[in-house]
């Protein structure tokens, strides 16, 4: 069924009420799995993704195998899609094109982010389980990600927060009226060209912020491409508020009862 953009041209308001500078719930939990080194739980709208971390571990390989990364750990990254996560009811195998694209995608963001220097020969394993899907599911991954690898204790540079952004339609096509829409949901996925943000940094303390992830899997005119990454970076600023509350929320909660 083709997403009726038509109200958003008269009310500025999407179909879900929001408007386009709006992120949807983003709802988070640390330390969810007892049996993990570290775990996240994280609904972002109605996309949920559960994540453990365990490591790092020693590399299993032969004598100087090809897994030897010399000073450094690798991170590597499994994701299982439920079968029922999506509309389609399709189970994705790991063998899944989009599915090993993502894995590396997020690999290759916390491979440059984690102080992977501090745990040579070893490996840190990253699993990621999508119980639903609704939009934004490599941004999800990436949130969830980034909450558990901080709860299994391993340090990073700073937080990576992740957010899709798309370029409304406009009836008379003109690029001044073409607002970026902060984001997605399923639907808007489907009819928006769009691309997921990733950056790391500027956190309360400052410091440089670097775009870490920026994918795009559908074409776009290039002018439009500035407006987009601007509220693409600008909405990542609000999801690494929100995640920091998270951490610090968990951490007053772990504090509080070491103290009673």
């Amino acid at each position: 069924m083709p997403l009726d953009t038509s109200t958003y041209a008269l009310a500025h308001l999407r179909l879900d009420g929001r408007r386009w500078n709006e992120l949807r719930r983003l709802h988070a939990q640390i330390s969810t799995q007892a049996a993990a080194d570290g775990s996240s739980y994280l609904e972002q709208g109605n996309t949920k993704v559960l994540c453990t971390v365990s490591g790092p571990q020693e590399q299993k390989g032969g004598r100087g195998g090809a897994r030897d990364q010399g000073n450094e750990a690798k991170v590597d990254v499994e994701m299982n899609i439920a079968a029922f996560s999506g509309m389609d009811r399709k189970r994705r195998a790991r063998s899944d094109k989009r599915v090993q694209e993502m894995q590396v995608t997020i690999a290759s963001a916390f491979q440059s982010t984690l102080f992977t220097h501090l745990f040579p020969h070893s490996t840190i394993t990253v699993t990621l389980h999508i119980l639903s899907q609704d939009g934004s599911l490599l941004a999800a991954c990436l949130n969830a990600a980034t909450l558990a690898l901080i709860d299994a204790g391993i340090p990073m540079s700073d937080y990576i927060s992740s957010v899709t952004v798309a370029s409304a339609p406009s009836s008379d096509q003109s690029l001044d009226e073409m607002d970026p829409l902060l984001d997605l949901n399923g639907l808007e996925e489907q009819e928006l060209p769009f691309m997921t943000v990733g950056t790391c940094g500027r956190g309360p303390g400052g410091g440089e912020e670097k775009v870490m992830v920026l994918v795009m899997e559908t074409k776009v005119q290039m002018a439009r491409l500035e407006a987009m990454l601007s509220v693409g970076i600008d909405g990542c600023k609000q999801v690494r508020g929100i995640l920091d509350g998270v951490v610090r929320s968990h951490g007053k909660r772990v504090l509080e009862s070491k103290v009673s």
